[in-house]
């Protein structure tokens, strides 16, 4: 298989309503963090964006919370969520925001060009009405109970218990979250995206083409949407705080596009704004078939990059994704993370509480990304723990891997003066030679998993490694071997097999921690630049030629 040309690497936009926590980390952005570093360490073409995403009721309505205006609160989360990514080690390329000018301008023209070649249907309907604030109701805007887990306090737009996504009409007794009155039904004019038409697209697409590649939860949801039937989607909503519709568009006042219409095109105006800031042609990236793109996502939103943003993307004459890695929910201590309900670890929590702090810093960074890494819920939910974080750090991470970089380094000043020993072939023995084999087939599973998106298992191999390298050392024992060099009835000659033996083993061992640090890098960049300096190499030596 051909490599791409170049790859366009996407995370969810986080919403700009309030922090967000470890769950939404662990789901969309240190997985194509991962992806994102091992791509760049092989030298490839990769581009990385994200960026907030401020639009919609969810920011109204904590703009209402907070007694402020909307504007106040993306600025102050927009903030927030940019410095909380960097400080984790999420290596954006670029991290935008859908309020800027270059992103309204991109999101109404895209709404332009497909209403300006019929490919949108303009027709009234009967939303929700709330008759006591004189507001239609936005999915955010109307509450109720779920038809699927029976949650009463189901948004419009989705459960957020069980995660389905809903339509306001689907709620069972709707109240408004504005004045808690039942709402009434009234007439208002939108246009839809037809996506009835496009079923048998979509089906070739995801079931026929990708079915055998993409993972099954997202394939499964794929399947249940489309076997339920596609429904013409709004594309507009009657909101102050958008993006605005054309001007001069009959009908169009005092609406704005849907957010989950704007939000997705945020990745191309993201490229747009990269690519001006780098004297670069943001096209290839989103026009070009050698280009490929990849949308690191939470379950709840497969059914926005499967199968809306696809349909939207076609009709625009853009290339489609080539995998949609989504995650599923990682819970805590026995229950669903929820910011809203206070039962989360939010990521600003944890940067003050263990990286900004005396003894914290960035191994703290690379001790979260480590654990999340290793409980990833890449097919099914997990569970974070503190025990479990607690029992991670120490048994995987200090005992196996720590432990043997640290034995290295010791042994190499203790019995080679602090120096790389020289590498002897005559007198390599098996062991010798099934690490440097151990060597070169770890690189590739560990390649292998990371460009499959089985991060779990990559990092996995990686201990692994570290792992055979501490029974390697154990069984070598050089600092036996050293006491042969101080015995007086020991001949020359014994001496200097001794010798040879000795440097043989520490030069593998050696080895096998550049190889380690080189490995480790994509997942904790930290611990792998750190390992740089205990060697006294440039971090140039972190790119992926093992």
């Amino acid at each position: 298989m051909q490599q791409p040309a170049r790859y366009l690497i996407t995370s969810a936009l986080p919403y700009a309503n309030g922090p967000k926590h470890i769950g939404h980390l662990a789901g969309a952005y240190l997985p194509a963090d991962i992806y994102v570093r091992y791509l760049r360490s092989a030298g490839r073409d990769v581009v990385f964006v994200c960026g907030s995403d401020e639009h919609g009721a969810a920011i109204t309505m904590q703009a209402m919370k907070e007694k402020t205006t909307p504007r106040e609160i993306v600025d102050k989360y927009h903030a927030l969520l940019k410095s909380n990514m960097a400080d984790l080690g999420i290596s954006f390329d670029i991290y935008h925001r859908t309020s800027d000018p270059l992103h309204h301008e991109t999101a109404r023209e895209f709404f332009q060009s497909l209403n300006d070649r019929g490919l949108l249907e303009k027709k009234s309907t009967e939303q929700f009405y709330d008759e006591q604030t004189e507001t239609f109701l936005a999915d955010r805007y109307i509450m109720g109970t779920c038809p699927v887990c029976g949650y009463d306090g189901a948004y419009g737009d989705q459960c957020e218990k069980c995660g389905t996504s809903l339509s306001p009409e689907q709620l069972i007794q709707p109240r408004s979250t504005l004045s808690g009155a039942p709402p009434v039904k009234k007439s208002t004019t939108h246009w839809y995206l037809p996506l009835d038409k496009y079923e048998t697209f979509l089906r070739e697409w995801i079931l026929e083409k990708h079915g055998g590649d993409w993972k099954a939860n997202v394939v499964g949801q794929c399947k249940s949407w489309l076997d339920a039937g596609l429904q013409p989607r709004a594309v507009t909503r009657d909101l102050d705080w958008g993006v605005r519709l054309p001007e001069g568009l009959p009908g169009s006042e005092g609406k704005v596009l849907y957010v989950w219409f704007d939000a997705p095109i945020g990745y191309i105006s993201a490229t747009k704004q990269w690519a001006a800031d780098h004297q670069k042609d943001w096209q290839p990236y989103w026009n070009s078939p050698d280009t490929k793109l990849v949308h690191f996502i939470g379950k709840d939103n497969i059914v926005f990059h499967c199968i809306i943003f696809p349909v939207m993307l076609s009709l625009k004459g853009h290339i489609l994704p080539d995998n949609v890695p989504s995650n599923e929910f990682m819970n805590l201590e026995g229950d669903k993370m929820s910011t809203s309900r206070g039962w989360s670890i939010e990521m600003d929590e944890y940067i003050r509480d263990f990286v900004h702090t005396e003894n914290g810093g960035p191994m703290m960074v690379d001790a979260l990304r480590y654990y999340l890494t290793a409980i990833a819920p890449e097919t099914k939910d997990s569970e974070f723990t503190w025990k479990g974080f607690q029992d991670a750090l120490n048994s995987e991470l200090v005992a196996i891997f720590g432990n043997f970089v640290n034995r290295t380094f010791v042994l190499m000043h203790k019995l080679c003066q602090g120096k790389v020993p020289a590498l002897h072939p005559s007198c390599l023995d098996d062991a010798d030679k099934a690490m440097f084999a151990a060597m070169k087939e770890t690189a590739g599973q560990v390649s292998s998993g990371i460009e499959q998106y089985r991060f779990r298992d990559a990092l996995f191999d990686v201990i692994d490694l570290a792992r055979k390298g501490n029974r390697y050392m154990q069984e070598k024992e050089p600092w036996i071997l050293a006491k042969k060099l101080e015995q007086n009835d020991a001949t020359e000659e014994e001496k200097k097999i001794a010798r040879e033996k000795i440097d043989n083993c520490l030069h593998t061992c050696l080895q096998l921690t550049a190889n380690l640090a080189i490995l480790m890098n994509p997942f904790l960049p930290n611990t792998a630049r750190s390992m740089c300096r205990m060697m006294k190499v440039v971090e140039k030596m972190l790119d992926w030629e093992m």
